[in-house]
């Protein structure tokens, strides 16, 4: 096996993935002293548009495909990724070797700071038709379908610059992940963190993945130490309910699995643009048949009505499984 002393990681250069790349450097050094790592910062797509919101670009991997293209020439060993950005497939020669601990996978209510308090103590508190800040469909149409009152304001860019346009009034309250605001040390700046009952949160929200490329013997070995289990069953079940429904980012898909007692538990959600309609199921199995699981529950959701859903966003037909 070729052992190499400098291993180049891939990643996007916003604040976010830059801390994510960090860590993953840092415990990579910490397991192998004298390994030295240098991070290589890629513009990708979904960075460089920021005036349009994700669902209206359109296309699957707008976060990962140059970081991937960058992979396949050399130019990087490792990209390091935020889970929910990640497509269910991959470029052939690459795969996801490793999907780290996860963080609160949560969704975080923020509103306003005035004086020594909270403008708004939570989301149950908005006043009727305020501006709510978020970028995301999934988020947005199930707050929707609790408080149709509210108007969505689209939330694009970096965390400081979310904060600026809350702080400066462009909007009521706005919706993060709590993860990430908890990563760059904004977790004073946190109202409330939302429970899945009320927003289901994204596939793989909260934990980052490694991709390489296959045939990297000694990148495989190398990080495989920072794969987390559990972590990582949950997260292939909640992708395999993403890649059973087709799913990118112009349809409102949730799901969450956990492991209680060796059984895998998970939530699965599809809706409506408007929150007006919102299918949810639940599904619980052994968590050796996490893939399989998810695929069912996929099933399930497409059974009582969320294919009628995907097919008016894709403007066709979700396929029924006919492949064994």
């Amino acid at each position: 096996m070729m052992k190499k002393n400098n291993i180049v990681i891939g990643t996007r250069g916003s604040k976010l993935a830059l801390w994510q790349a960090e860590w993953v450097k840092a415990e990579l050094e910490r397991i192998n002293p004298g390994l030295e790592i240098t991070l290589n910062k890629i513009k990708t797509t979904g960075d460089k548009i920021l005036d349009v919101p994700l669902a209206k670009v359109g296309g699957k991997g707008l976060f990962v495909k140059e970081i991937e293209e960058a992979l396949l020439r050399g130019e990087a060993d490792l990209a390091v990724h935020s889970m929910k950005d990640v497509p269910t497939e991959f470029p052939e020669g690459l795969h996801l070797a490793v999907i780290c601990e996860r963080e609160d996978p949560r969704d975080a209510f923020i509103a306003p700071v005035q004086g020594s308090t909270f403008k708004v103590q939570s989301f149950n508190e908005l006043p009727k038709g305020a501006a709510l800040g978020t970028s995301s469909l999934r988020r947005s149409s199930q707050l929707l379908s609790i408080r149709p009152d509210l108007k969505i304001v689209q939330l694009r860019g970096n965390l400081e610059t979310r904060f600026r346009k809350l702080d400066e009034g462009q909007f009521d309250a706005m919706i993060l992940a709590t993860a990430g605001v908890k990563r760059l040390g904004w977790q004073q700046r946190i109202t409330e963190v939302i429970e899945p009952q009320t927003s289901l949160p994204a596939i793989g929200q909260g934990a980052v993945g490694i991709e390489c490329r296959i045939n990297d013997t000694f990148v495989n070995q190398l990080i495989g130490p920072l794969n987390h289990n559990e972590t990582s069953i949950c997260v292939r079940a909640e992708r395999a309910l993403l890649k059973r429904l087709q799913g990118g980012c112009q349809v409102p898909i949730a799901a969450y699995a956990t492991i209680k007692d060796g059984r895998l538990i998970m939530d699965g959600l599809v809706g409506s643009v408007t929150g007006d309609r919102i299918i949810r199921e639940h599904i619980e199995g052994k968590s050796g048949d996490a893939e399989t699981l998810g695929i069912a529950l996929g099933e399930k959701l497409l059974s009582k009505g969320a294919d009628k859903i995907l097919a008016e966003v894709y403007g066709r037909e979700i396929t029924p499984i006919d492949a064994p």
